[in-house]
């Protein structure tokens, strides 16, 4: 409930700042509550749900909202913004977080089993690592791989997350308990909700690229082409991953569905603006196999990220939502500076205002085989890491 009030002041101080300062302070608080949000809602699923069926029943709804929830704001952003103002694309949260609160009366409240000592060292290391991760990853596209400031923020990235293993190792009550990452089922299942993220956000923000700066789509245009993905992941997440997860378990589940995404966003790879049908012959199939493959990874992923954890369940939780929103944020850098490096590089190579959308779309294509791989290296990655009899939850 603080996260959900917290966020709710956030989003209006973001929404009406004058200064980009203020929106910046605004995004960060945000962060910060959602940061208190996320890993409580998911901890109270995981918990409650405890029965197999229902528990696959509420991961599944988890995770269709999670997918469908990101591309439906894509639709009400470019709706907010070609109707009214940037603005309410983050005023428009008040209401939903006060929909929620008034929920959130349903939820049996419970009291702290044990008191919890902070772990301060491996929440300072952790923060550190990431972000100086995040923040080379941003830098390399105007700066490259050999300047010194981006060898110097990669090397203490590393090293901080060097310190954070120690501090787990070493912590009377780490901040993440080794032993949660080191079970194979959970492992392989961290594994397959981080590593797809790499490729998403990119994809996200390469395709809304696409839709308003290449196909001239408005904004409420290009939020409704996304629609379909939307639909995707919430049949992936619910019907088939339902049906299909507890007949051949979680590995051989996710595994194929990555293996599916990778497919999709191949298709999306050597395209032209002028080409006929473009939507209904690319766009259109590629968000379907992509909606497809994510719902059926993250419901199986979520739920055994999150099962047979005890006490740990509330770690376990903020490790999700970890995962999820670095595999995000570093997908976004990543994903960027390479469409930025293969554009310049384009551009360099054929100079002239005629070359520019093609160099563009050359930046796009490298983005986009970056995701491609990233999507094959996350498939392997779960094959490797997670058992062939790993457990259906």
């Amino acid at each position: 409930m603080i996260g959900l009030i917290g966020f709710a002041l956030a989003s209006v101080m973001a929404g009406l700042t004058p200064t980009a300062g203020l929106l910046f302070a605004g995004r960060a608080a945000q962060g910060v509550f959602a940061a208190l949000l996320a890993p409580a809602a998911l901890a109270i699923i995981s918990a409650t749900f405890v029965e197999p069926r229902e528990r696959g029943v509420g991961f599944g709804v988890y995770g269709a909202l999670t997918g469908a929830g990101a591309v439906i704001g894509l639709l009400v952003g470019g709706a907010l913004t070609q109707y009214f103002d940037w603005g309410w694309c983050l005023l428009i949260n008040v209401p939903i977080a006060g929909f929620a609160l008034a929920g959130s009366r349903a939820v049996t409240a419970d009291r702290p089993v044990r008191r919890v000592r902070h772990d301060l060292l491996g929440a300072l290391s952790s923060v550190a690592a990431m972000t100086a991760l995040v923040f080379a990853l941003a830098e390399v596209a105007g700066r490259g791989w050999a300047d010194p400031l981006v060898l110097t923020l990669l090397l203490v990235g590393g090293l901080m997350l060097v310190v954070f293993t120690i501090a787990q190792r070493t912590a009377a009550q780490p901040l993440l308990p080794l032993r949660v990452l080191l079970d194979r089922t959970r492992g392989g299942a961290f594994l397959a909700i981080g590593l797809p993220q790499l490729a998403l956000f990119g994809f996200f923000l390469v395709l809304t690229y696409w839709f308003q700066q290449l196909l001239g789509y408005s904004p409420i245009s290009a939020g409704l082409a996304f629609l379909p993905l939307a639909l995707a992941i919430a049949i992936g997440s619910t019907l088939i991953a339902g049906l299909l997860g507890p007949r051949l378990g979680t590995r051989h589940l996710i595994i194929p569905a990555l293996v599916v995404m990778a497919a999709g966003m191949a298709l999306l790879v050597g395209l032209t603006p002028g080409t006929p049908e473009l939507y209904l012959t690319r766009f259109l199939p590629a968000e379907i196999l992509i909606g497809l493959g994510l719902g059926c990874t993250i419901t199986p992923a979520v739920a055994a990220a999150t099962s047979g954890v005890g006490d740990d369940t509330g770690a376990a939780s903020a490790a999700v939502n970890a995962a999820t929103q670095l595999g995000g944020s570093i997908g976004t850098a990543l994903l960027n500076t390479v469409a930025a490096i293969a554009t310049a590089n384009a551009i360099r190579a054929a100079p002239g205002q005629n070359e520019i959308d093609g160099a563009i779309v050359a930046g796009f294509d490298a983005a986009l085989l970056t995701a491609v791989a990233l999507l094959v290296l996350a498939a392997v990655a779960v094959a490797v890491v997670m058992p062939r009899t790993s457990r259906s939850v």
